[in-house]
Parts: structure tokens; sequence; C-alpha cells
């Protein structure tokens, strides 16, 4: 490149054909990276750019820094960065820009709505020059007006998870969690219910291996849980620090970012998802169509008399539970409404499955005094909880004291135990339990800890079926 051409800006669409040459760029942030180590030992991070020319998915621009310190730290998506001297390279048949800490230098601007001339970020060669500013100022004019969508139509939501890799997830991060020195956990969510999983679950093995309420080793604080949405599911995604090089400190809560080849597996009948040193993360922004579809999905949902419901029990729930009372003006809610409800006693009308119970066997449900005692484990797409089967609410439930046969029936219906052509029980055969709806109440049992002592029990309802 000339020396009188050494600041002119090429237009990205121009730059993408530009192959093996040095090329001056500018242009608006639609993603940036989360820093990582690369093989060697410098911080690598990627940034997607846009102009007017190249808008559709944006122009990747890898760069390499010698500390994370030294690369760029964008403030938000719709920034706009100035690049110098990057190298036009391909891969897969895909152009991108590549930052070469040798001699590429970069300049960060606020983005579209700031009035702000000079940049808030430069590497140490930078020099800035008066014209510069004349495309910054044009950019943000353009930026202002322009609907970004850069989330591919390949990119998969929580609701079409499935075992193995997913190669384009996008989400939102809700809470981020130390496990311990060298494991992290990200709490992620769309605001989609993730599919009903079959449980292996053995049920005779509750009483010695409980069928966990979550996979994180200590459950979340109450005002950490009431932070978070009450529907659609909240995924859980381990980070192990000692495979993993991503830097978790500098991900930020509340935004959305799409994460490329997370690991999906089942974990006691929950979605489970792990990053792998091949996971990237990028912050995508919070105005891209997609992102705006999804909130605007969530609000409807979260209005509506009946999206409360999980997405899988539509039109309506199995019908093997009824009422006592009339119900039919109590609203629905899910689990985490329940969770997160203000007051420590209420009611509740909910959709669940009963994916576990305490006892099993139906000859160990009554004391000798004829005490129903039951603790079944509930579930939803946002949470799990226990809930108890007490006395008269268990007598009412199961319609008094029916003959084990009739009781083994609704029981093994509930639980959803599959069954051989022959009517038997299949023994070890994966569980897939009905929705049903039953009403639940709230509680405490100390006084003195009402909340930590806040418990929950079945009650109105019995099973029909």
């Amino acid at each position: 490149m000339r020396k009188k051409d050494d600041y002119r800006f090429l237009r990205l669409a121009d730059a993408a054909t530009a192959l093996n040459q040095r090329v001056n760029l500018i242009g608006v942030i639609v993603e940036y990276g989360i820093p990582t180590r690369s093989n060697g030992s410098d911080w690598f991070c990627s940034l997607k750019i846009v102009d007017e020319s190249y808008n559709e998915y944006g122009l990747l621009v890898n760069i390499f820094a010698e500390t994370q310190q030294k690369l760029p730290q964008a403030q938000e998506s719709g920034d706009i960065i100035q690049l110098s001297h990057v190298v036009m390279k391909c891969h897969n048949q895909e152009a991108y820009a590549l930052y070469d800490k040798r001699f590429s230098t970069f300049a960060l601007y606020e983005g579209n709505y700031s009035e702000i001339c000079s940049p808030y970020q430069f590497s140490s060669k930078f020099q800035p020059r008066n014209q510069d500013m004349a495309f910054v100022v044009s950019l943000r004019k353009w930026a202002d007006s322009f609907q970004l969508d850069t989330v591919s139509k390949e990119s998969v939501l929580l609701r079409e998870l499935k075992e193995g890799n997913c190669d384009y997830l996008v989400c939102k991060i809700l809470h981020m969690s130390q496990v311990n020195d060298n494991e992290w956990m990200l709490f992620i969510w769309d605001g989609t219910d993730a599919p009903p999983l079959p449980l292996q679950h053995e049920l005779k093995s509750e009483k010695e291996n409980s069928l966990p309420l979550q996979l994180e080793p200590q459950p979340l604080a109450r005002d950490i849980l009431c932070r978070f949405p009450t529907i659609g599911s909240i995924l859980r995604v381990s980070v192990d620090q000692r495979n993993v090089k991503l830097n978790i400190p500098s991900l930020t809560v509340d935004r959305w970012v799409k994460l490329f080849n997370l690991m999906l597996e089942v974990r006691e009948g929950l979605w489970h998802g792990f990053l792998t040193s091949s996971t990237k993360v990028r912050v995508i922004p919070n105005k891209d169509l997609k992102i705006l579809e999804l909130e605007k999905d969530f609000k409807k949902r979260f209005c509506s008399k009946w999206d409360r419901m999980p997405s899988t029990s539509y039109p309506w729930p199995c019908r093997i539970t009824d009422f006592y009372d009339d119900v039919d003006k109590v609203p629905l809610v899910t689990l985490m409404d329940i969770l997160t409800y203000k007051q420590v006693t209420a009611k509740f009308k909910c959709i669940v499955r009963v994916v576990a119970a305490l006892p099993w066997a139906v000859k160990d449900f009554c004391s000798s005094d004829g005490t129903y005692l039951i603790r079944l484990t509930l579930e939803d797409p946002t949470a799990r909880i226990h809930a108890y089967l007490f006395g008269d609410d268990g007598k009412a439930f199961f319609e008094g004291y029916p003959p084990t046969d009739t009781l083994v029936r609704k029981w093994n219906t509930l639980l959803g135990v599959a069954k051989a052509h022959s009517g038997a029980v299949t023994e070890n055969a994966p569980r897939l339990p009905p929705w049903i709806v039953c009403c639940i109440k709230s509680y405490y049992v100390d006084k003195s800890d009402v909340w930590r002592s806040r418990r929950y029990r079945i009650f109105n309802t019995k099973l029909v079926c």
C-alpha cells in the first residue's frame, strides 16, 4: 500500500476480495468474542464488524496480543472499531481480517448515540488523525437506522436441545457461579422450554440415591432465584478452567451470546451443557432481530393466561387428575413462580411431572395407623421441587384406600412406568411420566426461620386414572 493511501479505509465488501493484502478498515461491532488464551503465549479474541456495504453476517476479525489488556475491550455491540494494517485472509471460503500485533493498530469509539469524538481505547502504535472522525460520524448515522440480523437461521434454541455437540446456541447469561477453584457454572436461558427427558433413574434407588433437584452442588440463594425469569428452562453449563482457556470473569450477566461447539448431555434426567476447549463465546447485540423476536415471544407468553403451561403439554396435559373444589379461576403458575413467590404460605395450580417418589412401593405408602406419607419429586421446564402427600391430602389423592392392584396401576401411570404388550411392567425401561395438573400449597415447619423451613404439599387433587 502506498504511503498516501496509508489511512484510506476500504469498504468491507471490497476488503473481502483483497486477499493477502494489508488494508485499513472501519466498521460497527455486531459481535465480540470473550478473550481466550491462544495455543501459544498470546491472548486472542474475535470480532464481527459491518458497514453499509457488508452487513448480512459481518466480517470476522481475529486479533492476537501479548496480554489480555492489549486486546480491544469493546464496551458494547454497536461500538465502532478502526483497524489499520490488518491482513485479509480466507478460511473455508470465508474472508476474514487478521490483526498482527507487530504492525496492526486499532481504536475503539462509542457507538451510534455518542457525540464523543475521541477513542476510548487504542493500541500503543495507533496514530489518530482528524479525518478519521468523519468516518466515525458517518458510521454512527448509518448504524442508527440499521437493523441487526447476525443470528444464523441454523441457530438452536433450548426447546430444540439434543444430546451431543451443539454447533450454535443463542442464549442469555442469567448468572455465573464459581463451583470450586477450577470450575464455573453458567446459567443460560432463552425463554423456551427444553424438551422433557425420559428417566433412567430407578424408582427403588430413591432412598439411597435421590434424584437431585438441581445440578449445582448447593441450591442457589433465594435472592438470586428471584432475579431469574419464571418461564422458560434454565440450562446449567459447566466450565472446567483446567481444560477451557476462556476468561469466564470477562463474561457479562444479562447479555445475549452465541455459544459455538457446546456439548450437551443428560445428567439425572436434566439437561446439562459443558464448554470444551473448542467452544467459542461471542456477545451479540440486544437489538439483533432474533433477540428482539425471542424477547417479544417471552413477553407475550408471560402475559398470557395459559402460556405458563409446558410447551410439550399442549393442547392440555394428561387428564388423570381432577380436583375436589373449583379451581378454574386459579391461574396456572410454574414451579419457578412458586420458588420465588413473595410470601411463604400460598396456594398454586401447576402442570408438572412426577419424576420420583419416596417410598416408591405402594405397600409402604401408609404408616401402621393408615396415614399416608409420600414425598414426590415434581418437575416442570423451570425447576424441580419436593412436594408431600400427607394424611387426608394423601387419602384424597388416592380416593381412599383402593385395592393394591388398582393402586399399583394408578401409580405406574403417574410415574410413566413402561409396560410390555402383555401388560406386565418392563423392568429398567426408561420412564416418561405424563404432564398432570395438581394443586400445591406452601407452608413452613419452623416459625423462627420460615423461609429456610419452607415446604410444599399437594392438596385438593385426586388421581382418577
